[in-house]
């Protein structure tokens, strides 16, 4: 039974090189980059092979315990994002559970991240080929953590599924994970610079804590398994037992429970459908005229407030200002000046794939015939109006932060420019370009398979397109800030704003003209991302 799931998740895998191009490109560039990461693993391991053994035994156990927990906790973040196997499937015929789940667990290995997390970990057990016996208990301890990844993986996916199936309750994982993610780096910044300051360049408060961190996650289910190699290669075989107890404990553990979450879900499914669900309103459509352009503004405007996908990008806007005032803390924060052109840039970007975000619904506009210029204005304008307020308000927090108000002129300009123009061509760009994105109801983190190539190649055109027009001023607010000439500076303004409006303006012209056009072949494109 086990190696007829395998079977038929490798037969899944080869048929998706016939489903489209770009999902073929996709799975080869994803294929790519994970055997250069593997490449990189196994070749760190093997050169870190050399240096002290007490430090190899901290690094693997720090990192491996880092790539259990991903896989524990990110698909979680994607709303369960491997269904190819979806257990379901298999009610009707029969097969006993025990053997559903070792069929699942070994089939969900078969996938991308799935073999390069193998060859990584298994390949990371050659850090210690300088002793045959750590060696042999690394590879121990590598199967056992893959293991523990697949199988913890599957039990918490599967135990939290009935909470994700709720659209309020995936909301709030977004906003709780968005923000950390944003604010990882200016914390590892904050951290790192910290612990410069405190050790004066000399590494040893660095190392303690390493160390500790180590002994500590050592002895914990995502670090046990990796600590088997240091305990033998230390003659601690007591203490090599124990940590394999741990691991496979916690391994049968994961394998009750993603059984016990499994029997539930399939002998007591949940009911579709929403209870006791009471109008509101007609919302945006209350405030927005009774025109084919107010319409859709609403449509848009709902998005942006309710659907996940578009929302996290708002969620981005906030924490701009602060990540850009870690950065910029040992500058005087003027990094923080480029708060505003990037978030002017950020908003126009949001709408580059409009198209593509409406899934099905984008049939209403081809079935109705809904004027191209309606449809690219109604997009734009609730990208636009909320777009000037910020900008405007970033632009005057950077000047009072940085002390410089003659600098406001031109990063105003710049700001409300790159807003204008980053519309102007998203209007464009999304009328001739649709590519595969997370479908309503998803996870806004979830990448659909095969979309690598297309996305790559969209985006590059849009954000080159969007360069290209704001180079002039660009080039003029830059030379204003170095020269600091006042007159230059609301020149730079005045410039900006202009390019900007005028790209605007063609840009939804032209976006309107090719929806009129290339209306039904769209929808066609978009109906064949199912």
């Amino acid at each position: 039974m086990v190696a007829q799931f395998v079977r038929l998740k490798l037969t899944l895998m080869a048929n998706t090189f016939r489903k489209s191009v770009w999902q073929t490109i996709g799975i080869v560039v994803g294929s790519l980059y994970a055997a250069t990461v593997v490449f990189l693993a196994v070749g760190g391991a093997i050169a870190g092979g050399t240096a002290d053994a007490e430090v190899t035994g901290q690094v693997m156990v720090i990192v491996g315990a880092v790539v259990v927990l991903a896989w524990w906790l990110v698909p979680v973040f994607l709303y369960g994002v491997d269904a190819t196997l979806d257990p379901h499937r298999f009610v009707t015929y029969g097969i006993p559970r025990r053997s559903l789940v070792a069929g699942l667990a070994c089939a969900g290995v078969i996938s991308v991240p799935g073999i390069a997390t193998a060859l990584a970990v298994v390949g990371a057990s050659l850090a210690w080929w300088r002793a045959p016996l750590a060696l042999l208990a690394a590879v121990v301890g590598a199967v056992v953590a893959v293991a523990l990844c697949i199988v913890g993986s599957r039990a918490i996916t599967t135990s939290l599924s009935p909470l994700l199936e709720s659209r309020r309750s995936r909301e709030v994982l977004t906003i709780v994970t968005i923000v950390p993610l944003m604010l990882f780096g200016p914390a590892i910044s904050w951290f790192s610079q910290r612990m410069a300051d405190s050790t004066d360049g000399s590494g040893e408060a660095l190392s303690g804590l390493l160390a500790d961190a180590a002994r500590v996650l050592g002895w914990t289910p995502l670090g046990a398994p990796w600590g088997l190699a240091a305990s033998v290669h230390d003659g601690g075989w007591g203490a090599a037992l124990a940590r394999l107890v741990i691991a496979l404990a916690t391994l049968a553990l994961a394998a009750w429970v993603w059984d016990r979450a499994l029997a539930k879900s399939l002998e007591s499914p949940r009911e579709g459908g929403t209870q006791g669900a009471k109008g509101k309103g007609l919302g945006w459509f209350d405030r927005m005229p009774a025109t084919p352009v107010g319409a859709i503004a609403a449509r848009t405007a709902t998005y942006w407030t309710r659907d996940p996908r578009y929302s996290t990008s708002f969620l981005v806007i906030p924490l701009l200002p602060v990540v850009l005032w870690f950065a910029g803390q040992d500058a005087a924060g003027i990094p923080l000046l480029i708060a505003a052109p990037l978030t002017g840039w950020l908003l126009g970007f949001a709408i580059s794939n409009d198209v593509g975000y409406d899934y099905t619904a984008f049939a209403l506009h081809v079935a109705t015939g809904v004027d191209g210029r309606a449809d690219r204005w109604g997009r734009a304008l609730p990208v636009l109006v909320p777009g000037v307020f910020v900008v405007v308000l970033y632009s005057l927090i950077a000047a009072a932060v940085t002390g410089h108000w003659a600098w406001l002129p031109p990063v105003l300009g710049l700001s409300l420019g790159t807003l204008a123009a980053s519309t102007g061509v998203s209007s464009f760009v999304s009328s001739r370009w649709v590519y595969p994105v997370a479908k309503p109801g998803d996870s806004p983190f979830k990448q659909p398979q095969g979309a690598t190539g297309a996305t790559m190649v969209a985006q590059t055109v849009g954000m080159g397109l969007t360069m290209l027009v704001s180079l002039p001023g660009v080039v003029l607010t830059v030379v204003a800030l170095v020269v600091s000439s006042a007159l230059l500076g609301w020149v730079a303004l005045v410039v900006s704003v202009a390019v900007g409006v005028v790209v605007l303006l063609v840009g939804v012209r032209w976006g309107a003209r090719a929806l009129d056009r290339r209306g039904p072949e769209l929808l066609q494109r978009v109906l064949s991302f199912a």
